[in-house]
């Protein structure tokens, strides 16, 4: 049972890790798709604009005669490299406060943060195939920085013209390789989308929750019952166990009582009446009031003269040491006794000696036997439930490995140590200490 549950717990697990790796997965789609789009929209709008502006490379009102001139001039070394840069950057302020107006305007309701950055990435003068620039040049760029540009537009053209020289010279025809590149990001695009996509967010995270916590209050539920169908069955095996004893001592004082009268075995058959009833109690305490009744000092001789009358091939020696009423219940203590007993009486044993004393307010109870001993590798066993020794069993009386775990629920209840010590072929002694306060 345990195995299966377990099993399953595992299983709901991984499904669940599952279906959570799904569900991220697919967030994580959902995210690719609305920032593929809104930077599509972004780049559409952006892309019209720089397209329309016809002095992005330079002054105002600038030709392409005009740039070409400018490169050639910078080719044949007639002009500073100084006097080229200064020729892209005199009107660079005003550009750029326009397009940043522009930007700021287009997308201020979504209150999207652009960065965009134009700039020449080469400049090749075709006929000797020489470089004009050595690294990008840049004729544009927003006050956001572009940090990783997302989109990116290259664009090749080639220019040509006609240059006549002023000395006279023959007529030659001129011509440049012109490569741009035209990038940007939005900066805050990862707020943006998680603002847009918080709800989506929230209710698929509320119906994992969902899942998780019914999950969690059935398995509660499971283990609820679990735990009190273990309870019931501990309470049958407990009442069927401690009906034995009393049930087998009735027998023979009624076959006593047949044989011949003895004024003693009334007592003994009323003793186990009792016991019979309180041990029905135990099976109906939900319909009765919950009572327990203390131990007197001659309580622990009746216990003995009971189990001595039951098993009367065994000789039973008792030290009775107490002289006062002590605050156990009276049922219990007679599990405790009879079931130490009758577990000597098991395995062998023609003689137990009981020794039982108060110390420090501390019950000491002491079980030897002459049986035959224990392995010294089941001792720590031997308080399992339903654990029988399997070596050494060779005498008929059986049971079904409850005694000794009741013994053990006993003394633990109570806060108390139960030690075991056994020699093969010797004996064993089992030695119990429990506190108590008067």
């Amino acid at each position: 049972m345990m195995s299966k549950s377990k099993s399953l717990i595992a299983l709901f697990a991984a499904l669940f890790l599952l279906l959570l790796g799904i569900q991220g997965y697919f967030m994580y789609k959902t995210y690719q798709v609305k920032e593929r789009e809104i930077y599509r929209t972004v780049h559409e709008k952006i892309t019209h604009y720089t397209d329309q502006l016809e002095d992005l490379g330079g002054i105002k009102n600038r030709t392409d005669d005009t740039i070409q001139k400018i490169l050639i001039e910078y080719h044949d070394k007639k002009i500073s490299k100084k006097d080229f840069l200064e020729y892209f950057n005199k009107n660079k302020k005003e550009n750029e406060e326009r397009l940043n107006t522009y930007v700021d305007n287009s997308f201020k309701k979504e209150g999207y943060k652009i960065a965009a950055k134009i700039e020449y990435t080469s400049i090749v003068y075709l006929p000797d195939g020489s470089p004009l620039i050595e690294c990008p040049l840049v004729l544009y760029e927003t006050s956001n920085k572009v940090v990783k540009p997302k989109i990116s537009n290259t664009g090749t053209w080639e220019t040509t013209s006609k240059f006549s020289p002023k000395d006279g010279g023959p007529s030659k025809n001129e011509s440049f390789l012109v490569k741009s590149n035209t990038g940007f990001e939005i900066l805050n695009i990862k707020t943006i989308i998680f603002k847009e996509l918080a709800l989506l967010t929230i209710c698929c995270a509320a119906i994992l929750l969902s899942v998780l916590l019914i999950y969690i209050f059935t398995v509660k539920n499971l283990a609820r019952q679990q735990k009190q169908i273990e309870v019931l069955h501990t309470v049958v095996d407990n009442i069927s166990h401690e009906f034995k004893t009393p049930i087998a001592t009735l027998k023979i004082a009624s076959k006593a009582l047949k044989k011949e009268w003895n004024p003693e075995t009334l007592p003994l058959i009323d003793r186990q009446i009792t016991r019979l009833e309180n041990l029905m109690s135990q099976i109906h305490k939900d319909e009765t009031p919950e009572t327990s009744q203390s131990i007197q000092p001659d309580d622990w001789n009746y216990f003995v003269q009971d189990i001595d009358f039951t098993y009367p091939e065994t000789d039973f020696e008792l030290i009775n040491q107490v002289s006062e009423e002590l605050p156990f219940d009276k049922n219990l203590m007679e599990t405790i006794i009879k079931n130490l007993c009758e577990n000597s009486v098991k395995y062998g044993a023609s003689y137990v000696k009981m020794h039982i004393t108060t110390i420090s307010q501390c019950l000491k109870i002491e079980v030897s036997d002459n049986g035959c001993g224990i392995e010294k590798s089941e001792l720590t066993d031997i308080f399992e439930k339903f654990y029988r020794i399997q070596s050494n069993n060779i005498h008929n009386t059986k049971g079904l490995g409850l005694g000794l775990y009741f013994v053990k629920n006993i003394v633990t209840k109570y806060h108390g140590t139960i030690d075991v010590s056994s020699h093969l072929q010797s004996g064993t002694t089992f030695k119990i200490s429990i506190p108590y306060e008067n």
